[in-house]
């Protein structure tokens, strides 16, 4: 899933109507493109990649560069299991709404890793992205879900055929979305598709300028808990709800960030590992990050289970699926074999 941070504290972002989202949709792979032409050099970060840029960790080898969403919240999540302080090597952490444009920052070297859902890598590799998936987690269906608002009168995924549905582009949720339609045999063509930023997308649903809205956890318990949304389909029946760590492959290139990038994996799925068994000492954690009330919180710390898995020929299959999915609806340019943007030498890590 691609997580980010809830409400007014989002990045604010230009919101367009597309109707056209193969034209919408090519025009970020040739973002992401772009940005894979930029530097690759390992320097700290200046901050221009994403917003609460901090430091942590100690002042060890070179600086770690780590991108995040408050929603996926890895830099909360190892403060909340009491493990941030045994990274071995100066961390800066800069935040996303999202992961597509993280993975811009990876691309174009702004930033060595970070964590983003299973639609993003398959864009940035669309576009000619230099990336690499480094680690994976395994996420329950309830972490994904295509919304109406309160008293809205679609009860099935075939009632919005020529309604209009927000989704983040090029986002895990952009997917969901698309597996979703596609599972009620309507083609994306047949909808009206907002590209919006997750608190844009809230904000249609509640003001009803949108019929639906796809979205991942812990906008879904918002959405569900203060706004009176309504859930129309979750996860269920759709392949490959995974998450990644993806890093560029400048940084899996280079040995010192390389085995950096192994230590930090190790903790954050130790980290992951003690959320899955402490959902309300997690959610008060989460709920300070994003801000959001705790019983909100508590509610998506125990719908968004992610466990740490290996990166192997599961994984590739299931980016793959997604690319095969993409291309037959013209949402990317071309099929292409994703087998080149994984990789597997970090697997010691998942204990």
């Amino acid at each position: 899933m691609t997580h980010s941070t809830p409400g007014p504290r989002a990045l604010g972002m230009r919101v367009a109507r597309l109707t056209r989202p193969a034209a919408a949709l090519a025009t970020l792979v040739a973002a992401v493109a772009i940005a894979g032409c930029g530097s690759s050099s390992h320097h700290s970060s200046s901050g221009a990649t994403g917003t609460n840029v901090s430091d942590s960790g100690s002042a060890k080898g070179v600086t770690l560069r780590i991108g995040d969403q408050a929603g996926t919240g890895a830099e909360a999540l190892l403060q909340a299991a009491g493990l941030i302080h045994k990274l071995p090597f100066k961390v800066k952490w800069a935040d996303f709404t999202s992961g597509p444009p993280m993975l811009t920052a990876i691309s174009s070297g702004s930033l060595d890793v970070g964590g983003v859902g299973n639609a993003p890598p398959v864009f940035a590799a669309a576009g000619g992205a230099k990336i690499s998936i480094v680690g994976a987690f395994a996420n329950e269906n309830k972490s994904a879900a295509l919304l109406v608002p309160k008293g809205s009168s679609i009860t099935s995924v075939s009632q919005l055929k020529g309604k209009s549905i927000a989704v983040a582009q090029g986002s895990s949720a952009d997917y969901h979305l698309l597996a979703t339609l596609n599972k009620a045999g309507i083609n994306v063509k047949d909808v009206h598709l907002d590209y919006l930023q997750p608190a844009q997308g809230l904000a249609a649903l509640e003001s009803g300028s949108v019929d639906a809205w796809d979205i991942w956890s812990p906008y879904i318990e918002e959405a569900v808990i203060q706004k009176g949304a309504r859930i129309l389909a979750s996860g269920d029946g759709i392949p490959g709800n995974d998450s990644y760590v993806v890093a560029s492959q400048s940084a899996v290139s280079n040995p010192t960030v390389a085995k950096e990038i192994k230590e930090y994996l190790k903790l954050l799925y130790q980290a992951h590992d003690w959320a899955n068994s402490h959902p309300e000492a997690w959610g008060k954690t989460w709920a300070a990050a994003t801000g959001l009330p705790q019983s909100i919180m508590n509610k998506a710390a125990a719908d968004d289970i992610q466990k740490p898995v290996a990166v192997n020929a599961t994984i590739t299959a299931d980016e793959q699926g997604l690319v095969n999915v993409f291309a037959k609806a013209g949402l990317i340019p071309k099929q292409y074999s994703f087998a080149p943007y994984v990789s597997t030498a970090f697997n010691s890590a998942v204990q």
